[in-house]
């Protein structure tokens, strides 16, 4: 099947670009959910109704297997102190691994994250953040730091607390299984398409 092709205005020349939206096969992406611009969404990764993934920068590309919950907010942004309209900026891409969970509300900027995260309800990941692996970013947490989160924290309370744990939190493989059984029987989902995929990591 084909992308599903849409065209946005980008900068004062006027500029048209080509956005596409590709969606896997094996994905289960409700119609309800909003996704904007360059994205790729790989194989086993559930978009609930409500969800927003939003490519304004640069293209976002989704591997495996990841759960994006209702209301959950995905954006490639620009930089605050840029202008799009005035300035060539060259894109970003943003990169999100495989088996993470984006709880509801929860808000995300950062360009790269890695395997087995969870981002909690109404945590806010900022665009400077570097996520590792199995982490956990607690409820209502808010990171806008500028580093690099290692491997197994987990950041937690009203103050943001740390810790590392000492195993990464496991796929969510039957909750997978079941919405993507349940899921296309309450919902319309967008279409795949036929032999796209995410690369696979080396």
């Amino acid at each position: 099947m084909k992308p599903v092709f849409k065209y946005t205005m980008y900068s004062s020349l006027t500029r048209y670009i080509l956005y596409s939206v590709k969606i896997a096969a094996g994905a289960v992406v409700c119609v309800e959910s909003e996704i904007r611009g360059d994205v790729t969404i790989g194989a086993r990764t559930v978009v609930h109704p409500k969800a927003r993934i939003i490519a304004e920068a640069g293209p976002i590309v989704i591997g495996e297997g990841n759960l994006i919950e209702e209301q959950a907010f995905i954006i490639n942004s620009y930089p605050e102190n840029l202008v799009p309209q005035k300035e060539d900026i060259e894109p970003k891409v943003m990169t999100i691994g495989t088996n993470n969970v984006f709880e509801v509300g929860c808000h995300f900027e950062a360009l790269k994250i890695g395997d087995n995260n969870v981002i909690e309800s109404k945590a806010y990941i900022g665009r400077n953040v570097i996520l590792t692996s199995g982490c956990i970013i607690g409820a209502c947490c808010h990171v806008n730091s500028c580093e690099v989160i290692p491997e197994n924290t987990v950041i937690y309370g009203v103050d943001c607390m740390r810790r590392v744990q000492s195993e990464r939190p496991q796929p969510q493989t039957l909750q997978l299984d079941f919405l993507m059984k349940i899921l296309p029987n309450y919902h319309h989902l967008k279409k795949t398409v036929k032999g796209c995929s995410t690369p696979i990591k080396s």
